[in-house]
């Protein structure tokens, strides 16, 4: 279970803007949250995710294709375009 669970982080992590972002600012409290959704980690997995360099989940998602993202709908003044603006 703990395999499927760091599974279902990372992939939100690259996938999903507003649960990275949550993360990068506050990880503790965003791994412990996901506990009252069944996805329970180790006390090791938590500190290995919580020591990695934030940047790696940005610089990652970069390269995941946007029709695989689950984009923001917070207004930034960086926001992706969903699926590349093709659905017109």
């Amino acid at each position: 279970m703990s395999q499927r669970s760091i599974e279902i982080v990372i992939g939100r992590l690259l996938t999903d803007e507003e649960f990275r972002e949550s993360f990068i600012r506050d990880p503790e409290r965003v791994l412990h949250d996901l506990s009252d959704t069944g996805i329970h980690l180790t006390r090791s997995e938590i500190a290995a995710l919580v020591s990695m360099d934030a940047q790696l989940w940005n610089s990652g998602a970069e390269r995941i294709d946007d029709r695989l993202q689950k984009a923001s709908l917070k207004p930034t003044s960086q926001s992706r375009a969903p699926n590349g603006g093709d659905d017109l």
